[in-house]
């Protein structure tokens, strides 16, 4: 299947670019509503001015195996994030532009084309919310010099609507995290109280874009929906009401990612009932409680594809 964005010629591309940009001026891409002008570099919740800031890209095995493939994930991590979760696993880049490196288009474009000629099997935007207009510069430059593989949304699902749609027609792969269903533990711990609404309402736009999860003859993912659920202790992120969601209000067909790799990382200490394990089956129940609320397609969870590593290097 062709990626979406190769149907646009580059003049297209370079016009969602540029309107894209011109947002940068008052800024309002997220929830936030931060109304900053980054285009003269002042910054908002998210850390991040006029250029997107870079802390790694590289090929990443870790992911959904429909992502990785055989040759593995392209990933792009951006710096800075427009939530603010207190126990991110990644909280020293969320947290933190200074971890990372700015960008201006042309080098965005460049690692994106390296990352292709490396066998990347997509390029993975993780944590995109805050840099879409970054993101659709680089494209217009990296599109017509020969990117030709689909693009990965990888956002924590607080995302503006109005944003996604300067998306449509660009992103194949659309990969939210499904985190509180309840405002008040989104208050709490990360700063946003009304995650759960806008988290809903960035799903049910991405399926409207997309439909559910596509994958070709090998089993690799190509056009669709894949939502992320990390389990959380005490059920903090209330998995019935998602699974419930999901099931009636998305799709049944949902392609959905219930995670149990919850570590209380970042700031996680200071708040004691975010430190309590997982009970040892959480994962196992989670995915039979999916089950029961009308889910029939559930990734098989990590399976270290140490194999597929060994053949990667081997090649």
């Amino acid at each position: 299947m062709t990626p979406l964005y190769m149907q646009l010629s580059a003049e297209q591309l370079q016009l969602k670019a540029a309107r894209a940009v011109s947002s940068l001026a008052e800024c309002t891409l997220c929830p936030r509503q931060c109304r900053v002008n980054r285009l003269e570099d002042q910054s908002g919740f998210c850390r991040t001015g006029r250029h997107a800031v870079v802390a790694s890209a590289h090929l990443h095995f870790g992911e959904e195996a429909p992502l990785v493939g055989r040759q593995g994930s392209g990933t792009i991590f951006f710096a800075g994030c427009n939530l603010g979760c207190v126990f991110c696993q990644n909280f020293d880049i969320s947290h933190d532009t200074g971890s990372g490196r700015e960008v201006r288009a042309e080098k965005l474009a460049e690692i994106m084309l390296d990352l292709q000629s490396q066998g990347a099997q997509n390029i993975n935007l993780v944590t995109p919310s805050h840099v879409v207009p970054q993101i659709l510069e680089a494209l217009a430059r990296a599109g017509p010099n020969g990117l030709h593989i689909p693009l990965v949304y990888n956002t924590s699902g607080y995302d503006q609507v109005q944003t996604l749609r300067l998306l449509e027609g660009i992103v194949d792969l659309y990969m939210p995290d499904a985190k509180f269903f309840d405002s008040v533990p989104a208050r709490i711990y990360c700063q946003a109280e009304d995650y759960p609404q806008r988290a809903r309402e960035a799903i049910l736009e991405m399926h409207r874009q997309v439909g559910d999860l596509e994958m070709d003859q090998e089993g690799r993912a190509v056009h669709g929906l894949l939502v992320r659920h990390l389990l959380m202790p005490d059920d903090l992120a209330g998995s019935k009401s998602w699974f419930r969601f999901l099931a009636r209000e998305v799709s049944p067909d949902t392609y959905l990612n219930i995670m149990d790799q919850y570590r209380p990382c970042g700031q996680a200490g200071d708040y004691p009932e975010l430190c309590v394990p997982l009970p040892q089956q959480a994962r196992e129940s989670a995915a039979a409680l999916a089950r029961t609320q009308g889910l029939t397609r559930l990734d098989p969870g990590p399976r270290i594809r140490l194999r597929d590593l060994l053949r990667f290097m081997q090649d």
